[in-house]
């Protein structure tokens, strides 16, 4: 019989192979590799007593009922399924399949929890698709606007449109699918996707807040010309001034403590070797703990796009597509979290996230705690993401114990 981390280790390795892209894995908003992974993932449910269901944002939701009966409140744990291009498979996965994990072993060992529990799959976290994050606990949340319907992927086809194709019905924003007061919070574990836990010599770790984000799409447009015969003097190039733009981001973000400033996509038209580029759509996202200092930073990048267009004769739209307040873990269930994590590592180091995670969204609806895992050279995004068995059997060991300190905190 396999024991808990055998079988998470066997998910994880099984979830790795669904994708769209033969070769590397790479799974997006609602495409065909997303609703093999719902089904896949959701036979896992079953198998460890929960009720799996889909909702219209695609979602998948395992959800556990407590002996006690339907009037408890409920315990939300979770992540994302989808991926970014030529992901690792511990990224959002591991979130997802760990709790299923932790409920299966509960259940092994006949041990009933005071409260329902639901282990959530984000349908879309990453932003790869429509080049706007968190549209799967937005949905889930209530917090999917008319606004976010109307984005559009490098097709041309808009969210609402593809939401429709994939129900087959006309979409809806859904309401959240909790009223606040039934909820005890959301917990979400996560590999660290930086460096510290390894410094450190810890498996996991306990997150204290979640930096705050901004993402916008940019556009500067220009003139195209003839490469050859155009003199430099007399140029509008579009591509120029973006690149320009980039280092003024990057200058900024290494002279501001804690800021990170990315561009990370850029498409040129026409798209000539030979021809001046006359329009440049490129991306900008910029993170700091301090909302702030964040704020302050685009400010300055605005006027910095404004100034650069101006000299060179150029023009600009700037479209936020994202913008997330930081966010501070709940106090309750971090130190619950905290005191679980020295019960099972010997101690425990709180440490804030850099990354955006579902949890920023979900804090809009319920406290939020999170556990991060230590991940190999602090590497995520990438085909080469690792968190070692021994590592995970950690985590595991630490959100069983969470929850039944929450069970007993709860009971008494």
């Amino acid at each position: 019989m396999e024991t808990g981390p055998q079988l998470l280790g066997r998910y994880l390795d099984e979830l790795a192979r669904v994708t769209d892209e033969p070769g590397e894995l790479t799974r997006t908003f609602l495409s065909p590799a997303m609703r093999l992974a719902n089904a896949l993932v959701a036979e896992w449910m079953s198998a460890a007593g929960l009720a799996p269901r889909e909702d219209t944002a695609g979602n998948l939701i395992g959800r556990l009922e407590s002996p006690a009966g339907p009037r408890t409140r409920t315990l939300l744990l979770g992540s994302h399924l989808d991926t970014v291009r030529d992901a690792g498979r511990f990224d959002g996965a591991l979130g997802v399949l760990l709790p299923i994990v932790a409920l299966a072993e509960l259940r092994r060992r006949n041990i009933a929890l005071p409260f329902a529990v639901e282990v959530l799959g984000f349908s879309e976290e990453e932003g790869v698709r429509f080049a706007s994050a968190y549209l799967g606990s937005k949905a889930y949340s209530g917090q999917l606007r008319a606004a976010d319907l109307k984005l559009v992927d490098a097709e041309g086809i808009s969210i609402r449109a593809a939401l429709e194709a994939h129900h087959g019905a006309p979409f809806t924003p859904p309401k959240a699918a909790h009223r606040p007061g039934g909820l005890l919070g959301y917990v979400e574990v996560h590999i660290e996707q930086g460096p510290v836990l390894e410094a450190e010599k810890l498996a996991v770790g306990v997150v204290t807040a979640i930096a705050g984000q901004t993402r916008a799409k940019i556009v500067f447009k220009g003139r195209a010309g003839h490469a050859g015969t155009t003199p430099m003097n007399l140029r509008r190039d579009a591509l120029a001034g973006a690149a320009e733009f980039t280092l003024a981001a990057e200058a900024l973000a290494l002279r501001t403590p804690g800021l990170v400033a990315t561009v990370g996509t850029i498409s040129v038209a026409p798209g000539a070797a030979n021809v001046i580029p006359a329009e440049t759509t490129f991306s900008l996202d910029l993170r700091h703990p301090r909302d702030a200092v964040r704020r302050a930073a685009l400010r300055q990048l605005a006027a910095a796009a404004a100034r650069i267009t101006r000299r060179r004769n150029l023009s600009f739209t700037w479209t936020p597509t994202q913008d997330n307040a930081a966010v501070t873990c709940s106090a309750a269930l971090t130190a619950l979290l905290t005191a679980s994590v020295r019960a099972v590592q010997g101690r425990s180091l709180g440490l804030p996230s850099g990354a955006g995670h579902d949890a920023v969204v979900m804090s809009a609806l319920t406290p939020v705690a999170m556990l991060f895992v230590r991940s190999r050279a602090g590497l995520s995004h990438h085909p080469d993401e690792f968190s070692s068995p021994a590592d995970i059997a950690v985590a595991l060991d630490a959100l069983i114990d969470f929850l039944a300190r929450l069970a007993r905190t709860h009971s008494s």
